[in-house]
């Protein structure tokens, strides 16, 4: 992308107040390693809408919640949004300090981002279904 490119405008998000507030530490901790994705991240959970957890709406992605979505229009994936402890690709859990993750929290059915990854590439991803909201769920 150029620099004389239109920079998109982001979708608004929604974050329960316990991922918000945990996930704002995970960020800042990781922010000490120089990561790129916990600035990401970091720069997601500024511009989230907080709210308190029993008022999240149903089909927002939060942690734990898997997620049907599509990436730069390749094949749909299923992913459990985890966080980086407890993530495994091989079992379809994406931690929320990869890009990816980074880029679902937040999002609902229907909404897409984008962003210039690590690689200077544009991304696009497209979140098509929140099967769970929740492990719990």
């Amino acid at each position: 992308m150029t620099s004389t490119t239109r920079r998109r405008r982001l979708p608004a998000i929604t974050l329960a107040r316990s991922d918000h507030e945990r996930l704002a530490n995970l960020a800042e901790a990781f922010a000490d390693r120089d990561s790129p994705t916990a600035d990401q991240l970091a720069a997601e959970l500024e511009r989230a809408r907080v709210v308190a957890d029993d008022r999240l709406a149903p089909g927002t992605v939060r942690m734990g919640a898997v997620v049907r979505f599509s990436l730069d229009h390749a094949a749909p994936r299923t992913v459990r949004l985890v966080y980086p402890g407890e993530a495994d690709i091989e079992q379809g859990r994406v931690s929320v300090l990869t890009p990816v993750g980074a880029a679902l929290i937040g999002l609902t059915a229907g909404q897409s981002i984008d962003w210039i990854g690590n690689d200077e590439r544009p991304h696009h991803l497209h979140v098509l279904e929140v099967i769970a909201d929740s492990v719990d769920a």
